[in-house]
């Protein structure tokens, strides 16, 4: 009897503490310490008052949706947690959903099938554990306080005036969280859905719309023009000096090397729409010229008919094709982009191994553009290449070859691709995250750097840009959304056309490079060679 009163007691004083636990629990990882737990939470008073004047049969109904809905708070709360690592923002209980399947196919890649199922299936089953223990927890204090409702009432009332007293300026005792935090989701799923109606607006203007092909990018006539993205190459990049060493000292030997060879480059920053992730959105940003940062204005852009920056190519006569390593499976928004072609991975002929995430190694990717379009080309091409080498987890990095060595990518066999599985990024030190991801960088950059002076001519133009950060394992926290941008041309006349701009001289834009809003990109660039 003594033993089971006991036990009784620890798993009330266990609820009780999940429940604390769930209401003072911070929504952001760099708030966890021990005295955000040491906190008098109003939201546990409201809902004792709220047993206490209940009627008998309507309290346990309460409890436990009560319970249910603060077990779902948490989860919420965990989600923005994650989001905030990988993304730099929290949740977005409206837009986000559609961001599981890429959480789900870089699990894939990663840690394999089974590793992911596994995973998918335990995130499931402690979503589930979540609600239900939480919804048991407040069932179980609801029982306490319904057997014992004077006593409740006294303490409550004491409470109260002792929450009032200590819910002061400075005071970090009286806590509102929980309430504070539902008001800002609230206010963000309001938000959300009046997104599409002013993107809607954004969207309607388009000074480019009826531009006839003749007279686009007329300053750019006979030239192939490949825009390159290379995943995860941030500002933090060229400038943080625990990463910026190593790819600092590519992109100065890569300048030299340039210049050697004839050509000349200017670079500047971009501010990207998303950050850790999220590669297609600040594509479709920089192509479209629209604010895309969410998976909402995604769909509603590739169901339209905005003129893109490779629609305009197409339309002033160029080859316009899109070389996509990273689309695996079915990709029908591709035409949205105005390409006469496209080479996704599958089209590549790659027959080596797989680095990490990405299908094919950057030199492999640029070297079968080169032989499929511009060497076989009878008039100019334009390509958009997003390069994945540099996408997490930044190991195994390949090395380069001879551009004649490549053939269809068997020479990567039994090479050395790194000392860790893909999947070792989940423990890496982040020391070590932070190597790998410089290197990767540096290959990605190097890539491009050989392909101009390998096939490069007086008539190749080559834009390349980062398309966000890194995630804040790499960066920290309060990293910027900031991303190099580069123009390459052997040809003076084309960086003449964009002098004005004021960018850096090189391959690395300088600590007071200009900083534009990405999608002010396709519009600039428009109007420099029109």
């Amino acid at each position: 009897m003594v033993a089971r009163r006991v036990a009784g007691r620890a798993i009330t004083a266990l609820a009780a503490l999940f429940v604390l636990f769930a209401l003072l629990a911070p929504s952001d990882l760099d708030l966890f310490a021990p005295e955000a737990f040491l906190r008098l939470p109003v939201e546990a008073l409201l809902g004792v008052v709220l047993l206490v004047v209940l009627p008998q049969r309507a309290r346990p109904v309460a409890a436990l949706a009560g319970g249910a809905l603060l077990g779902l708070l948490l989860v919420l709360k965990v989600l923005d947690i994650g989001f905030d690592l990988v993304l730099y923002r929290p949740f977005d209980p409206v837009l986000d959903w559609p961001l599981l399947r890429p959480a789900v196919e870089f699990l894939d890649v990663t840690a394999g099938r089974a590793g992911t199922i596994a995973a998918v299936v335990l995130a499931g089953l402690l979503v589930l554990a979540v609600v239900v223990l939480m919804a048991l927890a407040v069932s179980r204090l609801g029982g306490v306080v319904s057997r014992h409702r004077l006593a409740a009432t006294r303490a409550v009332a004491v409470l109260v005036v002792v929450w009032i007293s200590l819910a002061v300026p400075g005071a970090e005792i009286a806590s509102r969280d929980a309430v504070a935090f539902v008001h800002g989701h609230a206010r963000q799923v309001r938000e959300s859905w009046q997104d599409q109606r002013a993107f809607a607006v954004d969207a309607a203007v388009d000074a480019f719309r009826d531009t006839p092909g003749e007279r686009l990018l007329t300053a750019l006539r006979g030239k192939d023009v490949v825009l390159a993205f290379v995943e995860s190459y941030g500002r933090d990049a060229v400038e943080d000096p625990r990463l910026s060493a190593g790819v600092r000292e590519v992109l100065d030997a890569g300048t030299r090397r340039l210049a050697e060879a004839g050509y000349a480059a200017r670079s500047g920053f971009l501010t990207s729409p998303t950050a850790g992730g999220g590669s297609w959105l600040a594509q479709a940003t920089l192509l479209s010229g629209l604010w895309i940062d969410n998976q909402q204005r995604y769909d509603t852009l590739v169901a339209g008919d905005r003129l893109t920056l490779s629609g305009a190519f197409r339309r002033a006569g160029w080859r316009s094709v899109g070389v996509v390593p990273g689309i695996t499976r079915a990709w029908p928004e591709g035409r949205f982009f105005g390409y006469e072609r496209i080479y996704a991975a599958a089209d590549l002929g790659y027959r080596g191994p797989r680095f990490g995430y990405a299908t094919t190694p950057d030199q492999y990717t640029l070297a079968a553009f080169q032989r499929a379009e511009r060497a076989a080309a009878t008039g100019p091409v334009m390509a958009t290449i997003p390069l994945v080498t540099s996408h997490a987890p930044w190991s195994p990095t390949p090395r380069p070859v001879g551009w004649d060595e490549l053939g269809d990518g068997s020479v990567f066999n039994g090479t050395a691709s790194g000392e860790d599985a893909p999947d070792a990024i989940f423990g890496r030190d982040p020391a070590r995250v932070r190597a790998d991801y410089g290197d990767s960088i540096g290959y990605s950059l190097n890539a491009l750097v050989s392909y101009v002076i390998e096939h490069g001519d007086d008539d190749l133009v080559l834009v390349f840009l980062g398309d966000h950060q890194p995630a804040q394992v790499v960066t920290g926290a309060d990293a910027g959304r900031d991303v190099p941008v580069t123009v390459v041309a052997r040809d003076p006349a084309v960086l003449a056309r964009i002098s004005d701009w004021g960018w850096s001289e090189g391959l690395r834009p300088g600590p007071d490079a200009p900083v534009w809003p990405m999608n002010s990109f396709r519009d600039r660039f428009l109007t420099a060679f029109s």
